[in-house]
């Protein structure tokens, strides 16, 4: 059976993290500029291959304040570290394996997988969609920067909640 390929919908896909603030509430973010693609055999993704990038400038979460921050050399470095990669190593329809590189620090992660089916969209395009989650250290990929309040409570967790959408659109 031939290779597929497939490209991320941006409009129909959502690229979010969730992080606890002060350990009493959550903070949502999601990168504006991003890019994906999935090659299959046929239809079937057991054992597709995906590449994600995301830029780090692009990121987002209501706050230009915490954006500037996250951007900064406390966080991404976007400025050093434009981008922000994953490129998958196994899928087996429930789990999806992976190198994630942040910043210059390449670790394996383990993410979570619904797929939700695919779909011929009203203008006769062929579409699948995912729902991703997962979670990472932090400090595994330098994004070290901390603070702890007067009365002791950590600014920003070291867990990082990852919460992705995706649909991807068959390539003719």
């Amino acid at each position: 059976m031939n290779n597929t390929n497939w490209s991320i919908d941006n409009a129909h896909s959502e690229i979010a993290f969730k992080v606890k603030h002060m350990m009493i509430s959550t903070v949502t973010g999601h990168f504006e500029d991003f890019q994906a693609t999935a090659k299959t055999h046929g239809y079937n993704f057991n054992n597709a291959s995906f590449q994600f990038s995301a830029k780090t400038a692009s990121i987002n979460t209501k706050n230009k304040d915490r954006d500037a921050h996250l951007k900064s050399d406390d966080f991404f470095n976007a400025e050093k570290f434009p981008e922000l990669k994953f490129t998958s190593k196994s899928f087996n329809g429930d789990e999806l394996i992976g190198d994630l590189t942040i910043r210059d620090v390449t670790k394996e992660i383990t993410l979570d997988v619904d797929f939700n089916g695919i779909a011929v969209d009203p203008y006769g395009q062929t579409k699948a969609g995912f729902e991703i989650t997962g979670k990472l250290n932090r400090k595994d990929y330098n994004l070290t920067w901390s603070a702890v309040t007067e009365a002791g409570s950590i600014v920003v967790s070291d867990t990082v909640k990852l919460v992705i959408d995706v649909q991807l659109i068959k390539q003719s």
